[in-house]
């Protein structure tokens, strides 16, 4: 909070050198509906971005203080508002590092046949992320000196039973416990490794009922030791303890008619303890929803008119300082 000043400064140009303008998307526009929970943008200031629409947004006191575009291609799906104002965040062809004047201070290139689709800042001069490829590889790259200094392989589907690596991660974790929290989206399965990388713990199709749909799209270590994943088939969002026990689940049908949504990739525990589900949306449908632990609705973001999908949300007045390890659960 104490750096959003510098978003709004004379000196922040409407389009950076690095910037392309992109299209509004193919979403509804005719407004917003005005009985949902909440106070519509002005419920929480924030980082805000979507899978499908290449403009990140910082919203503060229910309006839009700036943006971020990059053109036509795919796509978003990672970001962080660091402590010194810089966002860091990953764009499927690179990861980069802005400043709130957007400049850009650091940019990694995907190589050819591979994808970039997570990131997360260790302090303020490493940067976590994995490396879609054949196979996928996790890195972790110090931006002052631009050493590698992790990079490990990490198991993948084998061909020819797989197609192309777009759907092997979408996101990684670095924990508080020095260990990497990895969800294999089309391998059915999260896995933690420590730092030699040897498996320590997991949850998986194996450890849910027969029949259950399961491609986690993105997994959190929450302060209680449990886990919350982001269950992408199932639409849940499910939390876990470390004996693989379901201690909460919330899908759509927990919500009332008018209130669910439609899809789910991430979603952040807040430190009052209320969760927040982003959604890529469609017709009728929210952006997120914020739910109280028994899952009642507190606020519900429908506004297609400003901002496209909701992929990740970085809640900017929560407590935690975002490039320590476990103190920010977005």
């Amino acid at each position: 909070m104490a750096v959003l000043d510098r978003f709004t400064a004379p000196d922040v140009p409407a389009l950076g050198p690095a910037e392309a303008a992109v299209t509004p998307g193919k979403w509804p526009t005719n407004g917003t509906p005005a009985d949902l929970p909440g106070k519509g943008l002005a419920q929480h200031p924030m980082l805000y971005l979507g899978e499908g629409y290449n403009k990140m947004f910082v919203v503060n006191d229910g309006k839009i203080i700036w943006t971020y575009q990059t053109g036509k291609g795919n796509e978003y799906d990672d970001a962080w508002m660091l402590s010194n104002g810089n966002i860091l965040f990953s764009r499927m062809q690179y990861v980069a590092e802005i400043t709130p004047e957007k400049k850009v201070v650091w940019r990694y290139d995907a190589e050819t046949n591979t994808e970039i689709h997570c990131c997360q800042p260790i302090g303020l001069d490493k940067v976590l992320f994995i490396a879609n490829g054949l196979p996928p590889v996790l890195k972790v790259v110090n931006i002052k000196t631009g050493k590698i200094e992790v990079e490990h392989d990490l198991p993948f589907i084998q061909p020819p039973d797989r197609r192309n690596v777009h759907p092997e991660f979408r996101r990684v974790r670095y924990t508080a416990q020095g260990t990497y929290l990895c969800p294999f989206l089309n391998m059915h399965q999260v896995i933690e490794y420590d730092g030699n990388f040897k498996v320590v713990w997991s949850f998986g199709t194996n450890d849910l009922p027969a029949g259950t749909k399961f491609s986690p799209w993105a997994a959190i270590r929450l302060k209680n030791g449990h886990t919350l994943i982001t269950n992408e088939s199932g639409r849940s969002q499910m939390e876990v303890t470390p004996d693989k026990q379901i201690v909460w689940n919330l899908r759509p049908e927990d919500l009332p008619t008018e209130y669910r949504y439609l899809n789910t990739q991430t979603c952040t525990r807040l430190a009052n303890g209320n969760t927040i589900v982003c959604s890529r949306g469609g017709p009728g449908k929210p952006q997120l929803v914020e739910v109280t632990p028994d899952k009642k609705v507190v606020w519900v973001l429908e506004d297609y008119a400003d901002l496209g999908p909701a992929t990740a949300v970085q809640i900017l007045d929560d407590p935690g300082v975002p490039e320590i390890p476990g103190e920010s659960e977005h």
